[in-house]
């Protein structure tokens, strides 16, 4: 475990053993993203001093979260003057944030979270970063990831982790763990984050926040995401309140309006009827959960029919086969990533410095070409069909992950392959799904370990129906607040 910050050294609170926050009396102070939104716009701080705040604290916490991949502290300052002089220029303008690791952002590496890549700055923004940076957020950095998003945690060789400010022995969760790192320790109000099997509902899961992955369509793909067979990736932030999550995804669409779907703009703050939620208690890739998470489960279950809605106690919406369907398209992404790094992602790539995770899974992928077709063929149906499975239901609830939140080192950059597969498999069992459906989903931290870690609850519906999963989140939010890491 890593060094606990002490408050008495450099102003970094800490609650109990293991646990790191940067809360404190400062320009952030102990606001979520819209409150501060609306401190800027009545002047009651400016960008510059939002932004200084937010370096201070990731200065004091990422040491020990090892949460940052670079940064980009003099370019947000610029920015941030900028922002000082246009404040109503944009929905979200002042606000500091942090890109992820595996989209370009000119001027900054882009690395995928792997040596593999050379750490050379990109000449121009992505589309999705180019929608981004209109909403008005300033990025002051990038953030870690396990490489190329592959597992649920944030380990890369070399011995670099990154750790859960919730106890910084236990991950942070992955792929996106450094965004949730950073915006559940407070050295940031919202980061951006990405979504191809979980990658922002399980570490908002372990971290205590809200992690909401869109519909298909409500933004721009990556190059990498244009050139997959079944698209998975969703583009989005994690937060700490459902409100910002609101709040971003109606900025973001000011940019960048949604393809073929309704925009959310607006979104009223609960449903407008009694929901059918379908309460699925078991995954049929990995059996029930343990103890603490189906606690916490009924616990949720319970406070959804305390507001109304009826609970409908169901099986998981997908066939057996998916758990070895999927994995075997994320070999098939892995063998890609291998084959084509140079192509994909820069003219330098050099595949002997790839992690034994993604090796594995390519010669996994290799050695079971000939099966790849009927699992591409079994995906694409459950993509077909999915909707189709909400006859009885209007939202399923069930787990973001299969337990409580493991140990560093569950799932390292080092493992043997075999080993890393098993337990990534038997962890991450409910999330993948809707990637695959392109169907909205939303992580919540409904839940508490009895040590005191969070506990993410999962709910998801059809294509389209992300407003209906925001205003079921914001109702349940405003009935039961969600644990602070500072309380």
């Amino acid at each position: 475990m890593g060094n606990v910050i002490d408050a008495a050294d450099d102003n970094t609170g800490t609650t109990s053993p293991g646990r790191v926050h940067a809360f404190r009396d400062d320009a952030l102070g102990y606001d979520d993203a819209t409150a501060l939104v609306e401190r800027i716009r009545r002047r009651e701080v400016s960008p510059d001093e939002v932004l200084e705040a937010a370096i201070a604290r990731c200065e004091a916490v990422d040491p020990t979260l090892g949460a940052l991949a670079f940064t980009d502290f003099e370019g947000a300052r610029a920015r941030a003057r900028t922002d000082r002089d246009a404040l109503a220029s944009a929905p979200l303008a002042g606000l500091p944030t942090a890109f992820k690791d595996n989209v370009r952002v000119g001027g900054s590496p882009m690395t995928m979270g792997s040596p593999a890549v050379p750490a050379t700055p990109s000449d121009a923004d992505s589309p999705h970063v180019r929608a981004l940076r209109a909403t008005g957020l300033n990025p002051l950095g990038t953030t870690a990831m396990p490489p190329f998003g592959w597992t649920a945690a944030t380990e890369r060789q070399g011995g670099l982790i990154t750790r859960n400010p919730w106890n910084t022995g236990r991950t942070s969760g992955g792929s996106s763990g450094g965004a949730s790192a950073l915006v559940a320790s407070g050295a940031l109000p919202i980061a951006h984050a990405n979504d191809g099997g979980g990658s922002i509902r399980i570490p908002a899961a372990v971290t205590g926040l809200v992690g909401f992955k869109p519909s298909r369509g409500r933004h721009p793909d990556e190059v990498f995401s244009r050139s997959m067979p079944i698209p998975l990736i969703s583009q989005g932030v994690v937060t700490r309140s459902v409100r910002d999550t609101v709040a971003f995804v109606s900025a973001f669409e000011s940019a960048h309006p949604p393809v073929g779907l309704k925009p959310l703009t607006g979104a009223p703050p609960e449903p407008g009827r009694r929901l059918r939620i379908g309460l699925v208690e078991e995954s049929p890739a990995g059996g029930p959960p343990d103890a603490a998470t189906s606690a916490a489960l009924r616990q949720t279950a319970d406070r959804l029919a305390e507001l109304g809605h009826e609970i409908i106690p169901t099986t998981a919406p997908v066939p057996a086969s998916f758990r070895d369907d999927f994995i075997a398209y994320w070999s098939l992404l892995a063998m890609s990533t291998a084959g084509s790094g140079k192509k994909l992602f820069h003219p330098e790539f050099d595949p002997d410095l790839l992690d034994p995770f993604t090796v594995g899974l390519s010669r996994r992928a290799k050695r079971r070409l000939h099966t790849l077709p009927l699992h591409l063929l079994r995906l694409e149906r459950v993509r077909r069909q999915f909707d189709s499975k909400f006859g009885d239901v209007d939202v399923y609830l069930n787990p973001v992950v299969a337990a409580e939140t493991p140990e560093v080192g569950y799932l390292g950059a080092d493992l043997p392959f075999e080993t890393h597969l098993e337990h990534v498999s038997r962890w991450v069992t409910f999330t993948p799904l809707q990637n695959v459906t392109g169907s909205p989903a939303i992580s919540l931290p409904t839940g508490q370990a009895p040590d005191g870690m969070p506990i993410g609850m999962h709910l998801s519906s059809r294509r389209g129906e992300d407003r209906l999963l925001l205003e079921l989140a914001a109702q349940y939010e405003a009935a039961f607040p969600f644990a602070r890491i500072w309380e």
